[in-house]
């Protein structure tokens, strides 16, 4: 019942906000989220469709959810079907985190607030509101720990009939941790530590070492069949393993210096919760780190904390010069809020001890359910589910400015176009692309990176394959486009340039040249 009620809270609140954001414009602010509705789009809806459309920067099953739905025009408009995807894997995340809770302390209050923790961040309300991916990693991530805690038999023989539940089999909990690992790169570094855990927690639990790794393995197989799977396609599609460069320019100050980034993603942690939120999140999490250690019977609290290892792979990325977004720090917000659950029980248990004299336990209930009071009021005090000045929403925004000068270059482009092929780099101008459906073109209309061997040729003389170029001059200096243009001075042989704006500039080909795409 509590994660019942946990969830049908957050579905509430969930389906407000997507509604609330949907109202005030800020559903598709952020350019990322274009960027993955036209992923899946462009799976079907492409010059040269088919799996290669996928694209292996991204994992996959973001887009794979969401392929069939945003082939309907009003989805792929809205990117309703997406916040669909978000919303319930918000509501999944919200119930996995009370259920974490739940298994390691016994207490029902303490997994309603580390849940209410979670539900009532604005940051991670607003995310998924939205088509991001994020909200996914949260749900599978948290619901793999849960399950893990499970599988390796977390719960104590005396656990209240809430916290029971028949052990999850090998392969329910391996599945899940592997649909993480296809999500976000932050599920693999949460896996490995969640199963580095698992193993320690059987082991001190009395299995032999041996048994403890080959239960295990049995476990982690499936993440592991995932990554390794991703990184063929990835060697098929792009001719790399795993693709880790090229993709930003390095201008992050904590470039090459790892405690500069470590400061970099506290702050953001902070900026993102609040300080007292925080305060109380660092002293659960210290409780689990001491439990899981030193504590035989608790030592499965350390499949918990795996979840602060979602912090690897934005600190990983701002030590390559990454530039900061916000948005890198919000999958802490769960283990923030799990660590609020059972800072809780851990008050609880040391009121206990002190008062040994309680037959009935009356007087511990009490004081936990105080304290969970205590927790949902601080979460309620720092943050508000709807604050359209939250960090996370602030920063979906700043391409906003540049909506309206990239609508007149559409308008430009539309009232000259006749059916030619648009060439467009989609890392840089991916988000435009779905803007310009509002105006009738497909991604049909447009040749970029992935259509092979086409793009590739028409790199070399793009007259012979494209009606237009669109090339996005200056953010991290320009596009492949712009910087080929600026590098060879053919390749812009039989274009004249039409009208540019926020950034972005529109060459038409002069002559009528045959489109060998058409």
């Amino acid at each position: 019942m509590t994660r019942l009620f946990a969830g049908s809270v957050a579905a509430t609140i969930g389906a407000a906000a997507a509604l609330r954001y949907h109202q005030i414009g800020l559903t598709l602010s952020h350019y990322d989220a274009r960027g993955h509705l036209i992923v899946a789009r462009r799976i079907i809806d492409s010059l040269t469709p088919g799996w290669q459309q996928i694209g292996a920067v991204w994992l996959p099953l973001p887009h794979l959810l969401n392929v069939l739905p945003v082939q309907i025009d009003a989805f792929y408009r809205s990117g309703a079907s997406a916040v669909a995807i978000s919303v319930a894997s918000f509501v999944l995340a919200t119930a996995a985190i009370a259920w974490i809770v739940l298994q390691l302390s016994e207490s029902p209050p303490a997994a309603l607030a580390a849940a209410a923790v979670f539900a009532l961040n604005p940051n991670v309300v607003y995310l998924q509101a939205t088509p991001m991916t994020e909200p996914l990693l949260l749900g599978l991530t948290t619901l793999g720990v849960a399950l893990l805690l499970a599988w390796t038999g977390a719960r104590s023989r005396t656990a209240s009939a809430d916290a029971r539940a028949v052990r999850p089999r090998t392969a329910t909990v391996g599945v899940v941790l592997a649909l993480a690992c296809l999500t976000r790169y932050e599920a693999w570094p949460v896996t490995c530590t969640a199963l580095a855990a698992a193993l320690w927690t059987r082991w001190r639990r009395g299995d032999s070492l041996a048994s403890s790794t080959a239960a295990v393995m049995r476990v982690a197989v499936y993440p592991t069949a995932a990554i390794l799977a991703f990184a063929v396609f990835s060697r098929v599609v792009v001719g790399q393993w795993f693709v880790s460069s090229d993709f930003f320019v390095p201008e992050n100050k904590a470039q090459g210096l790892p405690m500069i980034a470590i400061d970099e993603i506290v702050w953001g942690a902070r900026a993102l919760s609040g300080r007292i939120v925080i305060v109380i999140g660092i002293a659960g999490s210290a409780a689990l780190l001491v439990a899981g250690v030193f504590r035989r019977r608790h030592a499965s609290a350390l499949i918990a904390l795996s979840l602060a290892a979602t912090a690897v792979v934005p600190w990983a990325a701002f030590m390559d010069g990454h530039p900061f977004r916000i948005r890198y720090m919000v999958p802490l917000m769960a283990m923030e809020a799990v660590a609020a659950g059972v800072l809780i029980e851990f008050v609880g248990r040391v009121f206990q001890a002190r008062h040994p004299g309680d037959p009935e336990r009356v007087a511990p209930r009490t004081v936990r359910t105080a304290l969970a009071m205590l927790v949902v009021g601080a979460a309620l005090y720092e943050l508000h589910p709807f604050d359209a000045n939250a960090p996370m929403v602030l920063e979906a925004q700043w391409d906003r400015v540049n909506a309206a000068p990239r609508h007149e270059i559409t308008r430009c482009l539309q009232s000259r176009y006749h059916g030619e092929s648009i060439m467009a780099s989609m890392s840089s101008l991916g988000h435009y692309m779905q803007e310009t459906s509002r105006e009738g073109f497909t991604l049909r209309d447009f040749l970029h990176e992935g259509n092979g061997d086409i793009w590739l040729a028409a790199l070399n003389t793009p007259r012979l394959y494209a009606g237009w170029l669109l090339m996005e001059e200056k953010a991290e200096g320009g596009d492949m486009l712009a910087k080929r243009a600026r590098e060879n001075p053919e390749f812009l042989r039989g274009f004249s340039r039409i009208c540019e704006g926020a950034g972005v500039a529109l060459y038409r080909r002069q002559n009528r040249i045959a489109n060998v795409n058409r």
